[in-house]
């Protein structure tokens, strides 16, 4: 193995590590939603700061790459597309830690009634297994699977879209409630969001496999 591929393999490792701490980070907001226990919470706050140290370490193994060993072709590709991607990462990372902060915010558990007209759980574990598929796709270099995130990004997109009607509707039933209600309506905003990362992620992938640009097509 030459010392390029050594690098590249470094690479994807720290990438992956840094994947699963962002999906951990999901995984402990959507608990702490549910079980109200803002410990969790106070916890993905505190871990974002590892999170935003890799990509740091991530961006700086990438410009390495590039000033020690000139990368061509697919090499290229993967470097360029796992600088886009690590990006993408501290994105979701950091939409982990504002929902961690609402949560931390709030005076009662979220509100029965309003968690299920929102489809809010649903919305939530439909964002990880996204997260979570995109990871797979580049684990194995499966641009088939990266497709698949297209297509399973539009339930976010569906529960995103009726989210001012069904807050709207609950908060006109429960006045009393409006604070919280915005909070989960803000809350699914950010969620919608976690989709649309994991697609700028797809895309890379796709990039770095197949040399094809799927930014700005309609």
């Amino acid at each position: 193995m030459t010392h390029l591929e050594t690098e590249l393999q470094l690479l994807k490792t720290d990438t992956i590590e840094m994947w699963k701490l962002v999906i951990s980070q999901l995984d402990k907001t959507l608990h702490s939603l549910k079980s109200f226990d803002k410990d969790f919470s106070r916890e993905v706050v505190s871990n974002e700061k590892r999170v935003n140290s890799m990509e740091l370490k991530i961006d700086r193994d990438c410009e390495n790459i590039f000033a020690l060993y000139n990368p061509v072709a697919v090499d290229l590709r993967f470097v360029l597309a796992t600088l886009k991607i690590n990006n993408n990462l501290e994105r979701i990372g950091d939409i982990s830690e504002g929902i961690s902060k609402f949560i931390i915010s709030e005076k009662e558990p979220f509100d029965k009634e309003l968690l299920k007209i929102t489809r809010f759980e649903e919305m939530f574990k439909a964002a990880n297994q996204i997260v979570t598929d995109v990871l797979h796709a580049f684990e194995k270099e499966d641009t088939k699977l990266a497709r698949s995130i297209f297509e399973k990004d539009e339930k976010l997109d569906e529960i995103n879209a009726m989210a001012n009607k069904n807050i709207a509707e609950f908060i006109h039933k429960h006045p009393q409630k409006t604070e919280q209600a915005l909070n989960v309506l803000s809350i699914i905003r950010r969620l919608e969001r976690v989709g649309d990362q994991s697609k700028n992620i797809a895309e890379e992938i796709i990039f770095y496999l197949e040399a094809k640009v799927l930014r700005h097509i309609k």
